[in-house]
Parts: structure tokens; C-alpha cells; sequence
């Protein structure tokens, strides 16, 4: 039998501890039972590893991770997370304790001035959000960043998610259509109060569990959806419209749906920054 050695041990046996966590709130939210065993065999096979997620990590990316046994790209990059990062993105999507600014800040050249403007002006939540601004222009734009501080920012992501080279796309993103129906699936489901509830920690002093959150599945697309509890939410008073969705596997990415304020959409659900597609979508709709 190979024996690992004690911080070896410790760095699985941490990520195992979250992945199982992921599977028991998944389970208590009603998700999809296959989806809930895939983290639970995920971290059974993390915790036997006879050498450190971490190793292979550096070694060999994502890739390497998502060719262990019982592991695959979802759970690779929940595994990515939590070593690179110290803590599962997903683990507090679930728990209602995300802070995207507290996480855009912790990339080195982004302090929480610039992170609080990357949320609040470009919608920004995740590393890769992050990422996909800091290769198509918007970050230089909107932070006036140099040529030198944005290469820093740039290398720093490729370290912490795993990567060899920035992707094109891993995959077509989902339809606006199917969005739409998850956002609408979302929404019925708080009116009629079937919705488990959570209990955010940011904006929620009382501890209420006042936010619905839905676990549910296009295919073999996985997408998880509640209201937007972030700051700017809470002050415009949208914290009953717009809508996160987020896709895990093969739907991997964030989407926000909101009811458009004017325009030819006015009164209609949009994702945000896929307009003209929306548009699209609604002219067939009518056609």
C-alpha cells in the first residue's frame, strides 16, 4: 500500500471534506441524485489519491485532474478552486455566502476599489469573468491598466485556473432560449413557494432563509439559479428580479437574467449581455 505523506494527506483529505459538503447541500436542495453521487465519489477518490491534488495540479492542469478516476471536468475544476484559490467559489454559491468583490480582489493588481468597479459596471463574479476581460479589452478600458500590470493579472489567472493557454471555448455557451426557461422555471418556483430556501450571510443580519434556490437540469447541462444578493442588487431594489444562473459540466459559465427597463425589450426577461440574441429569440417568438 502507498503511503502519503501527512500534508499530502491533509491537502486531499480537505478537498474531500468540501466536496462532500458540496454533495450533502446538494442533496438538501433537491438536485439531480447523480449529480449529488459524482461529488460524493469524487471525494472518495480524492481522499484515496497517493499523491497531492495539488502535484498533479501544477503538473499537469485541469487535464491532469480530470483524468483521475471518478473525477471528470466538473469536479476538476471544483478541486481547481479550492487549491488554487483556498476555498470552493461553488461550496459558497451553495451556502449563500458569496462575495464576488472579495474574490476579484484577491487577484494581485486588483484591490477592492477595482473590484467593487469590475462588479458594479461590467457584472463581473468569477476568475473567469475576470479572465475573459482581461484578453478582450474591457479591464485596460475600464481600469486604465498598462501593458505590465495586465500581463501580471493574466498570469496570475492561468495559474490559479489550471490553465496551460487560455481556451477558446470549451463548448457552445447555452441558447438564450434555454436560459430563459431555467430563469422561468426559477421564477415559477418561487411563486408557488417549492423552492428550498438558504440563508445568505452577506446582507442577512437576521439569518433569514429567505433565498430560493433551484438545482435543475437541460439535457446534460446542470444549472443552478437564485436571486442576485449583491450589493448593487440589494440597493436598486432588484433583489426579486434579477436572476444568477450558473452552469456547471458542459454549461459551465454565469448568466444574469433581468427584466429589461426600456428599449424595443422593455417589460421582457434578458440575458444580460446577450441583447441582440435576445432579441432575436423574441422575434421568432413572435413571428
Amino acid at each position: 500500500m502507498i503511503r502519503r505523506p501527512d500534508a499530502s494527506a491533509a491537502l486531499n483529505d480537505l478537498v474531500a471534506i468540501k466536496l462532500d459538503e458540496v454533495a450533502a447541500l446538494l442533496h438538501d436542495q433537491g438536485a439531480n441524485p447523480f449529480r449529488v453521487r459524482a461529488y460524493r465519489r469524487g471525494a472518495d477518490a480524492v481522499r484515496h489519491l497517493p499523491r497531492p491534488v495539488s502535484e498533479i495540479l501544477d503538473a499537469e492542469g485541469i487535464d491532469g485532474l480530470e483524468r483521475l478516476p471518478d473525477i471528470g471536468l466538473t469536479l476538476a475544476r471544483a478541486i481547481r478552486d479550492i487549491v488554487r484559490l483556498g476555498y470552493s467559489p461553488m461550496l459558497s454559491r451553495l451556502r449563500g455566502d458569496m462575495d464576488p468583490e472579495h474574490l476579484l480582489a484577491s487577484v494581485p493588481g486588483i484591490g477592492r476599489r477595482i473590484a467593487a468597479r469590475l462588479h458594479e459596471e461590467l457584472g463581473l463574479e468569477t476568475l473567469e469573468d475576470l479572465e475573459a476581460a482581461a484578453y478582450d479589452g474591457r479591464l485596460e478600458r475600464l481600469a486604465g491598466f498598462g501593458a505590465k500590470r495586465l500581463a501580471g493579472v493574466r498570469a496570475v489567472l492561468a495559474q490559479r485556473l489550471g490553465r496551460v493557454q487560455v481556451p477558446a471555448s470549451e463548448g457552445a455557451a447555452p441558447s438564450v432560449a434555454e436560459l430563459l426557461d431555467v430563469d422561468r422555471e426559477y421564477r415559477d418556483g418561487v411563486s408557488a413557494d417549492v423552492l428550498p430556501r438558504i440563508a445568505p450571510k452577506r446582507f442577512n443580519p437576521e439569518g433569514r432563509r429567505w433565498l430560493p434556490i433551484l438545482h435543475t437540469t437541460r439535457g446534460e447541462r446542470h444549472y443552478t439559479a437564485l436571486f442576485s444578493n449583491t450589493e448593487r442588487a440589494h440597493r436598486l431594489g432588484t433583489t426579486s428580479d434579477w436572476v444568477v444562473i450558473y452552469g456547471d459540466g458542459a454549461a459551465d459559465g454565469r448568466w444574469t437574467v433581468v427584466t429589461a427597463q426600456g428599449g424595443p425589450l422593455r417589460g421582457h426577461r434578458i440575458v444580460r449581455g446577450r441583447e441582440d440574441e435576445c432579441t432575436r429569440h423574441y422575434a421568432r417568438a413572435r413571428a
